[in-house]
């Protein structure tokens, strides 16, 4: 076995143990007025935001392909923010589970939706933070003053996945394409096997340790102590605000869907669904069997959907008429061990960000955090709230703390509007700006983990006289 692994697994250990039998104090933190600017940087704007419905795959989504749903995504984008698309100087869009048709998405999506075809575009993958690494890319190119427009966005279509011959059969049929002569197509015909039938489903699982991720979040909540109860009870919070925001008719981002060869128009988010903690407690392990604490309840579920943005330099913003939302303001990228921290991006990204923009927990209006998991969520936030964490894996002086969970996911998350993986970064910043406004806070930070214990975090800030239109 890898020397690193075990040692990993000796720290592991190590931490399960501790956190469990130790408590730690409360770190006192003062209010900081202004986010630290590079002198030289441009104020680049996030002027608005769409997505289509979020829908649990299978569902009123299963005819289409995925770059129908983005396509709806920038047409979107384009009817809310009245831009002409010859203006949009680059394109850059996200998706993880690929369809190989369009393995460009970026550009397939641009070019059906009726962007010049002398527009660029391009796909980035980055798991679940694939539509912050479209955003952070188009910040990039606005930055480096290469570009003054961009659409950012991305797409998730879970209701069909590209299922693979075996590799052995892919091996033969490859051969016979290249055979000539019925001699050697026989030839090739008599080395089949029917195990060579046997497909290759895609899967929720890491390359470098093959454990699905639902393992790794019921490892995760055993190391921090997270009780089924914690869980259940977030997850319950999750599907709560998320259909007091749906009724009160917040989520102004997305944008209705007339699917072809489906009778109603598809207006709303399916997965929210808010049960009782009897119901909850009811539910079956749904990784680690029979003691596991993950369940169908509170895990994301799988998700088709879309979302599209649109950045700028506020310069521009100002020269086209348009209103932004908020500022972006700042962006960083953590990576940690993906077998035994894989889904501790936040508590990596979070306090990293805030020492770079020189702001502490107090000065944050609104958390948009990823909701992979329950447990993923609670075990995070006993992360930045351990002090032994902090200083061994932060090299922090002492803990973080605890956000203030009142300005937290108030308008539920993941595991209750659903996760398309790479259409969900843009939902964390546009229900981070339109938050700002109707909770009149200034700033806004979105942080996520990601598969290959990659992590991404953001900072925005309230647009003056922007509205949550």
């Amino acid at each position: 076995m890898n020397v690193r692994i075990i040692q990993n697994r000796k720290n592991f250990i190590t931490l399960t143990n501790f956190l469990r039998s130790h408590g730690c104090r409360h770190l006192s933190v003062q209010a900081a007025a202004q986010p630290k600017r590079n002198a030289n940087t441009q104020n680049i704007v996030l002027v608005d935001g769409v997505r289509t419905p979020f829908l649990t795959s299978g569902t009123s989504y299963s005819n289409l392909m995925p770059h129908e749903l983005a396509r709806h995504s920038l047409l979107s984008l384009l009817q809310k923010t009245k831009l002409d698309k010859e203006l949009v100087d680059y394109i850059v869009y996200g998706t993880v589970i690929q369809e190989v048709k369009t393995s460009n998405i970026g550009r397939e999506a641009a070019l059906s939706a009726g962007f010049s075809d002398k527009t660029p575009a391009h796909t980035v993958t980055m798991a679940c933070i694939s539509s912050n690494a479209a955003i952070t890319t188009g910040m990039g190119l606005i930055a480096t003053n290469t570009y003054d427009v961009i659409v950012a966005g991305g797409v998730e279509f879970m209701s069909d996945v590209p299922i693979r011959h075996s590799r052995k059969m892919r091996s033969l049929m490859l051969k016979a394409n290249k055979a000539k002569t019925l001699g050697q197509r026989l030839a090739l015909l008599s080395t089949f096997r029917p195990g060579f039938l046997a497909p290759e489903l895609p899967a929720v699982a890491e390359f470098s340790s093959g454990e699905t991720m639902g393992h790794s979040a019921d490892r995760l909540a055993s190391a921090f102590n997270v009780t089924r109860k914690e869980q259940d009870d977030y997850a319950l919070r999750s599907h709560v605000m998320a259909k007091k925001a749906q009724e009160s008719g917040y989520f102004t981002d997305l944008v209705p869907f007339k699917v072809r060869g489906v009778d109603q128009v598809v207006d709303k988010d399916n997965g929210i669904r808010v049960s009782s903690p009897e119901s909850l407690a009811k539910l079956k392990p749904a990784f680690v069997k029979p003691y596991g604490t993950i369940t169908a309840a509170n895990a994301s579920f799988l998700s088709d959907g879309a979302s599209a943005c649109l950045i700028m330099t506020e310069e521009k913003a100002k020269q086209l008429g348009l209103k932004p939302k908020a500022y972006l303001r700042d962006f960083l990228y953590v990576s940690q061990d993906p077998v035994n921290q894989l889904l501790l991006g936040p508590a990596y990204g979070i306090p990293k960000l805030l020492k770079k923009a020189g702001l502490t927990l107090k000065d944050i209006d609104s958390w948009e955090i990823h909701e992979a998991f329950a447990g993923q969520i609670v075990a995070n936030l006993k992360a930045l709230d351990s002090d032994w964490f902090c200083k061994t894996y932060l090299g922090l002086s002492e803990k973080v703390g605890t956000p203030d969970l009142s300005k937290w996911n108030n308008w539920g998350g993941s595991l209750s509007i659903g996760h398309p993986f790479a259409a969900t970064g843009v939902r964390l910043c546009m229900h981070t700006a339109n938050r700002l406004v109707r909770e009149d806070g200034k700033l806004g930070v979105v942080a996520a983990c990601a598969a290959g214990g990659q992590g991404v975090a953001m900072l925005l800030e309230r647009y003056p006289g922007a509205t949550a239109d």
